[in-house]
């Protein structure tokens, strides 16, 4: 199969699962939510194995129809991370926003807008993700000080912000490690949204000296 062949039926492959995926994100999440606030059902547990198996199916036709064997984990290691780590697979949803818009012919948003948009989705969906994974695992733990999940959606927010009051830590290894990726998540998506709307402002700041004729020539 030549490279144009592959390329094709992988394009047609995801623009027919987008939609499915997205929904399955979204399942997932409730599902997990659900699990982590109400545990004791095996609905949750199920819902969510079914929503790994649609990921991991996704994963292995595209790496086959890919023909790039090893290469593919490379140049999709977004993708392989989504697919071992099932709480960043809701940000799909903001994937889905964007095939919603352009299959009604509505117009793109302009660049800056959609960075805050897409910022501002992802840090909601990663902050209460964050916030249900480090509370499943610091409730009950010795001398946690995370109690409900209230202080876990406290503590995430101050994380997610770099504020960090200290006032809630969390105490468990896979606690701080949870943290750590929120801390990081944090501050790329702070600097996206910061780096955006400064774009945007020096913009329009140069338009109106141009309509003002207050540039300098040259």
């Amino acid at each position: 199969m030549d490279t144009d062949s592959r390329d094709s039926r992988r394009a047609r492959w995801e623009q027919r699962t987008e939609s499915p995926l997205a929904v399955a994100s979204l399942a997932f999440f409730i599902a997990y939510a659900a699990h982590v606030l109400a545990p004791g059902g095996d609905l949750p547990l199920a819902v969510m194995c079914a929503a790994w198996a649609l990921f991991a199916l996704d994963y292995g036709v595209r790496w086959r129809l890919s023909g790039q064997g090893a290469g593919f984990v490379r140049r999709n290691w977004l993708d392989t991370v989504v697919v071992l780590l099932p709480l960043l697979r809701p940000l799909r949803i903001v994937r889905l926003y964007e095939a919603v818009l352009r299959r009604r012919g509505r117009p793109r948003l302009p660049l800056h807008a959609r960075v805050i948009t897409y910022a501002g989705i992802s840090t909601a969906l990663l902050g209460f993700g964050g916030a249900l994974a480090v509370y499943q695992q610091e409730r009950g733990a010795p001398g946690a000080s995370m109690r409900t999940f209230g202080d876990a959606v406290w503590w995430t927010c101050s994380t997610l912000a770099t504020v960090g009051y200290g006032d809630i830590a969390p105490v468990t290894p896979l606690g701080r490690l949870i943290a750590t990726g929120l801390m990081a998540c944090g501050l790329a998506l702070l600097g996206a949204v910061t780096g955006s709307f400064s774009s945007w402002l020096i913009q329009v700041f140069s338009r109106e000296d141009d309509e003002n004729g207050e540039r300098p020539p040259g």
